[in-house]
């Protein structure tokens, strides 16, 4: 057993302690109601830096929620490493699909965690995998090994769009120069198959409101003669899709980055069992665009989805209504060279377009961020790479994400840095879903990793 290991089993139980509170936080940024948590949570993290052994570390206030930064700058002259990660939580809803209240973490093993997965809301999105670079900086510290400058900057809007936090980056670009961002709010294959992202979609979110008349009416009266804004949002939405589920707003492939087939076969190298796919899932057949693998579906094409839809009445019961309105949000996931501000304007003009006579539509835009593609003959890459292989005994896979994380082109546009993704969670573990879990493997396993790519990226440095 190496230093890193032996640090690692020595402080086990304390390490999982230490998530287990912060994950107790319910810090929703998405709610008002848990204003005071999400600031508790900040200051909890404030206070796990300066023990883990940042020798400077303070709260900015923004117009939103504060971004926590801290340092441990030990000679100007190494390369400094700049950590990102948010310490804000998705919604819990719907909670009666959680086994256990998701604020009230449990450990229980699974097929997949033999060894115990932590189940909590922000287990692995991303308290659970931000937590690893807190805890490796202070292996590297208590163990005199800590090779160059380490930045960390946490905020916590991520989960709404992180409103403030280019404001933040533009007003403080001295205070976060580095040499390479590190983020770890990502996956990898499986434990027994590392990967890295390399790619990640862009963004464009937007909420619609088709309405009708001017109240809710009677439907047995008005039935048939008045258009129902449910009846005309549903169809307005069908549309969009054609038979081959290719999308029909005009100009919304314009720049889409098409792949070779060279680069289209490396990425069919990854592992992946649809049989099993379908399996975990629970469906009986896969969807998606016409011409694509699943694996391509969800990482290297654009994509739209209804994320919630309502009007009318809901509520227990029936009452016959004809709503005055109806809603929907939309989630476009965007590749790189799509715009997401364009991608915006297409839509909202499409939409109002296609509305049908009786009704008006609305579309209001929440947020969006660019795709990103980080290269793989990178300094910050290859270091990352190696450091997989020291602790995993195998090379990582480059892997494309469907997911998105828009700071990270905001990040190298302000910063002129690549960031790199290192993530440790796993596509089952439920992040943004009832019963989010993160495998104590995984975490242990990261906090063993990530001391290595400081090793390397500033041996690779010099």
């Amino acid at each position: 057993m190496n230093p890193i290991q032996s640090y690692i089993a020595a402080h086990k139980e304390r390490f999982l302690d230490e998530l287990i509170a912060l994950l107790k936080i319910p810090s929703i940024s998405a709610d008002p109601a848990y204003s005071t948590a999400v600031l508790t949570a900040a200051d909890a993290l404030k206070e796990r830096l300066e023990q883990a052994g940042c020798t400077s570390v303070k709260i900015y206030d923004t117009e939103g929620y504060p971004i926590l930064y801290g340092e441990k700058i030990i000679d100007k002259a190494l390369p400094t490493v700049l950590v990102y990660g948010h310490y804000d939580v998705q919604p819990p809803d719907p909670i009666a699909l959680w086994d256990a209240p998701p604020f009230e973490p449990v450990i229980k093993t699974t097929e997949i965690h033999p060894e115990g997965a932590i189940f909590a809301r922000g287990a692995c999105d991303d308290k659970g995998q931000l937590y690893m670079h807190v805890k490796a900086l202070e292996l590297m510290i208590a163990n005199g090994t800590l090779p160059c400058n380490v930045k960390f900057m946490i905020e916590g809007e991520e989960e709404v769009g992180s409103k403030h936090l280019a404001t933040f980056v533009a007003t403080h670009k001295a205070l976060l120069q580095n040499d390479v961002i590190l983020i770890s709010d990502t996956g990898m294959i499986a434990n027994t198959i590392p990967s890295i992202t390399t790619g990640l979609r862009g963004l464009s979110y937007v909420e619609v409101e088709v309405t009708g008349p001017n109240r809710d009416l009677h439907s047995g009266l008005y039935g048939g003669a008045v258009a129902n804004p449910i009846n005309s949002l549903t169809q307005m939405i069908a549309s969009l899709h054609d038979e081959n589920h290719h999308i029909t707003i005009p100009g919304f492939y314009d720049n889409v980055e098409t792949l070779s087939k060279d680069e289209r076969a490396e990425m069919g190298k990854a592992p992946f069992q649809l049989d099993a796919y379908k399996k975990a899932l629970d469906i009986d057949a896969v969807y998606g665009e016409k011409g694509y693998t699943t694996n391509e579906r969800n990482s290297i094409r654009p994509t739209l989805d209804v994320n919630g839809i309502w009007g009318g009445y809901t509520g227990e019961g029936a009452k016959t209504v004809i709503p005055s309105k109806a809603y929907a949000k939309i989630s476009m996931r965007l590749v790189p060279n799509q715009d997401w501000q364009t991608i915006t304007q297409r839509f909202t003009t499409h939409f109002k377009n296609i509305a049908p006579k009786g009704v008006t539509v609305k579309v209001t835009p929440h947020h969006g961020g660019q795709g990103y593609v980080t290269p793989t003959d990178s300094i910050g890459y290859k270091a990352a790479s190696k450091a997989y292989a020291t602790t995993f005994g195998k090379t990582p896979i480059p892997q494309r994400s469907g997911g998105s994380i828009p700071i990270v082109a905001l990040f190298e546009e302000a910063l002129q840095s690549k960031t790199i993704l290192m993530g440790f969670g796993l596509d089952s573990d439920a992040i943004h879903s009832p019963n989010e879990h993160f495998g104590i493997w995984n975490y242990l396993k990261g906090i063993e990793t990530i001391p290595y790519f400081y090793k390397y990226f500033t041996e690779l440095s010099k």
